[in-house]
């Protein structure tokens, strides 16, 4: 049996205002954002990828190669053009 909802926007006889400090609404934004990583891919690079542990490993073998490759020269930029391309001249 399901509990009926209640439709009051009261506070219970055993709780008071007073126990509950004022809201702030924000408080722990700047926390999270910092703490969180969240990456947003274009569509048409997402829809090459099944789930983000793919997306992971494709990452994780991309980073091996450019690390065996070196640092790339200030005077030569490896990424250019439209966003996501990548050149290499």
């Amino acid at each position: 049996m399901k509990k009926a909802k209640s439709t009051s926007d009261e506070l219970r006889a055993e709780y008071k205002r007073s126990d509950f400090n004022k809201l702030e609404r924000g408080k722990y934004y700047k926390r999270v954002r910092a703490s969180s990583n969240v990456v947003v891919l274009d569509p048409e690079v997402a829809a090459l990828f099944p789930n983000s542990a793919a997306v992971n490993k494709a990452l994780h073998s991309l980073a091996q190669v450019a690390e065996a490759r070196g640092p790339v020269p200030a005077d030569r930029p490896a990424v250019g053009g439209r966003a996501g391309e990548l050149r290499v001249q």
